[in-house]
């Protein structure tokens, strides 16, 4: 996979709640090295402003909701997340930055890598020259 996607995961409808899951290669394009979340973000504050060079995200609204905003050097594109059984693969390469998240929003999020700071672009004209040539 090469462009973000939005990927809905398997969905088990109980009566006493419902179940939902994503297992490596199988529901997400990649085996999962780390995983992190973002929670209590104050009104009007963002998280990302980055990009990974090599790194595969997959994100998911486990509660509340919250957009994510991605940028392929030329063109940007927004994804507001909102259910726990829909998540966005992020490849590679696209400037991320997550933003307007509702109040007790959960964000989690699924790499296949461990954290390396090497692996960040922190300045967008950065990405942006390495992204065009």
């Amino acid at each position: 996979m090469q462009y973000p996607e939005i990927i809905q995961l398997p969905k088990i409808k109980d009566p006493r709640g419902n179940l939902s899951f994503f297992e490596n290669n199988i529901h997400i394009p990649f085996a999962i090295a780390r995983t992190y979340w973002i929670y209590d973000v104050p009104g009007g504050e963002k998280r990302g402003g980055h990009a990974y060079k090599t790194l595969h995200e997959f994100i998911i609204a486990l509660s509340g909701s919250f957009d994510v905003v991605l940028h392929n050097g030329k063109e940007e594109i927004k994804f507001t997340l909102n259910r726990s059984y829909y998540g966005l693969y992020v490849p590679p390469m696209y400037w991320r930055s997550i933003e307007n998240f509702s109040t007790n929003s959960l964000a989690l999020i699924a790499a296949n890598q461990l954290y390396n700071e090497d692996e960040y672009l922190r300045e967008f004209d950065d990405f942006k020259h390495l992204k065009n040539g």
